[in-house]
């Protein structure tokens, strides 16, 4: 590392949070703060969805998935573009129907309030822990930095830096600050890959892709391992990706926030649809990254190497191989991919917290320039606790992709099953909905924490559904009458408000 990539990274967190101020406009209520008003061109909201849910996790975790494995992780991407026809066509008419401004609104108006409220706080709590890992994604090339130059900075203060820098232009700019610098910091980590790829392969004297498929590294599609515990075998991961994709986007308000900021309902079919079809070239070049990085390395072990897991591979790479200044452009491309996931988080917590927390539960009336200032302080209060949150990681045995999609995964499949229990069962009342959720919720998490090893992390959110469904279904036999104010088309209606469980 050489002192002109430190001015490259010191210039890019200027100028990010310089022109997230900029393009920010000015915020006048909540609904031009949490959602800019609906007024956002499609293909910058679709450009945003794919930086929010990239994070660092896929530029730096990516790579040394195809480094250590192969490329059957390219499945799951298929699985996506299933899952978000699913959303564009199912969840988000019924969001567009109602004007509503997260996607929880609608299990308000289907089951009641304390529905609504569980889903809430289940989500902030989920998104936490997930957003905390990957600002610790972030953290790792950063602290790799400093001590090559023999700055000693714990985990903390590099997440602190990078999560006070994000706050600011969050804070001010809202969601509108959030979409346009999530488009310009796309442009940055996906030019850094790029030019990554193109270096290591000049620097080759083999082809990087025959060297990998000599070593079986090209292998796509997955049909011998077993479905139940290999994540990636070809129907778990095709599988497994749809209802990751469609809890993702259709029940995780940090997406849902993005597309109801869209002029249309068309517009943000065309944005969650657009975004699958990025997101698999996205996948792509990093796993292609990764290829290129086994034939410039000759394949040696992570021993070899002196590193401690795969996640290190390729900011090893941007350290040890890039001429002066890339590094740095490489680095920032990281830094910009963990800034715009967290941007992201704080704009749909601080939309949650006071759309389906305070203002449901507090009934108190308040003027446009109050909710405003209320929502800021929400933002603000999520983030300092963000980085408390990414402080706690302090390493991984996992890939921190794989660890970052199943702390998601724990809650994702109760979420989107209380949304098709309200479509699909006219009789579930909300009683019905919390107690099938919250034991969805709990088999998840004993799953993940004691038994690992014995259920691939993209079968999370199918169990997860399944649970909500059956249990849901099975605890509305007991009412012998559709829920009041469910129509026979099953759409909520504002009637349906009962009284918290």
């Amino acid at each position: 590392m050489q002192p002109i990539d430190l001015v490259v990274i010191a210039v890019y967190l200027l100028c990010s949070a310089w022109l997230g101020l900029r393009l920010s406009g000015r915020q006048r209520t909540t609904k031009d703060y949490f959602i800019g008003s609906r007024r956002m061109p499609w293909w910058a909201v679709c450009l945003s969805v794919v930086a929010t849910e990239t994070s660092a996790l896929t530029v730096i975790s990516v790579p040394g998935v195809a480094y250590l494995d192969n490329v059957t992780f390219l499945q799951v991407a298929v699985g996506y573009l299933v899952g978000r026809v699913i959303v564009a066509f199912v969840l988000l008419p019924r969001y567009y129907r109602g004007e509503m401004t997260t996607a929880y609104a609608y299990l308000g108006l289907r089951f009641g309030r304390g529905m609504q409220g569980t889903a809430s706080v289940t989500f902030l709590f989920t998104r936490l822990l997930a957003d905390g890992v990957r600002l610790f994604a972030a953290a790792i090339p950063m602290k790799l930095i400093l001590d090559s130059y023999g700055v000693e900075l714990s985990y903390f203060w590099v997440v602190a830096i990078l999560g006070v820098i994000t706050i600011i232009y969050t804070l001010i700019g809202g969601i509108r600050a959030v979409v346009w610098v999530d488009v310009l910091q796309m442009g940055l980590y996906l030019a850094g890959g790029l030019v990554a790829l193109g270096v290591i392969i000049n620097q080759l004297d083999v082809n990087f892709l025959s060297y990998a498929a000599d070593a079986g590294k090209t292998q796509f599609l997955d049909f011998t391992s077993n479905p139940i515990s290999a994540p990636y075998a070809t129907v778990t991961a095709v599988v497994g990706g749809a209802l990751l994709s469609t809890a993702s986007h259709g029940a995780d308000q940090i997406i849902v926030q993005r597309l109801l900021s869209c002029r249309t309902l068309r517009d943000a079919q065309k944005a969650v649809i657009g975004s699958a079809v990025v997101v698999f070239f996205q996948f792509a070049l990093f796993l292609t990254v990764g290829l290129a990085l086994f034939a410039y390395f000759e394949g040696a072990g992570l021993d070899q190497l002196g590193l401690e897991n795969g996640d290190a591979l390729f900011p090893h790479f941007i350290l040890e191989g890039l001429p002066a200044g890339l590094s740095g452009l490489l680095l920032a491309g990281i830094m910009a991919s963990a800034m715009s996931t967290l941007s992201s988080s704080l704009s749909a917590l601080s939309s949650s917290t006071m759309a389906d927390l305070y203002q449901r539960f507090s009934r108190r009336a308040l003027s446009d320039s109050e909710a405003l200032k209320l929502s800021r302080l929400f933002t603000l209060g999520w983030g300092l606790v963000f980085i408390g949150a990414a402080a706690m990681f302090t390493g991984t045995d996992d890939p921190v992709v794989e660890l970052g999609l199943s702390v998601a995964s724990l809650t994702y499949g109760g979420l989107l099953g209380a949304f098709f229990l309200g479509m699909w069962v006219r009789r579930a009342r909300q009683l019905d909905a919390v107690i099938a959720f919250c034991v969805a919720v709990l088999t998840m998490v004993y799953l993940f924490v004691f038994q690992r090893d014995l259920v691939g992390f993209t079968w999370y959110t199918g169990i997860g559904l399944a649970i909500v469904v059956g249990l849901g279904f099975v605890l509305s036999r007991r009412h012998s009458t559709a829920a009041p104010g469910v129509e026979e088309s099953n759409a909520p209606s504002p009637t349906n408000e009962e009284e918290p469980a």
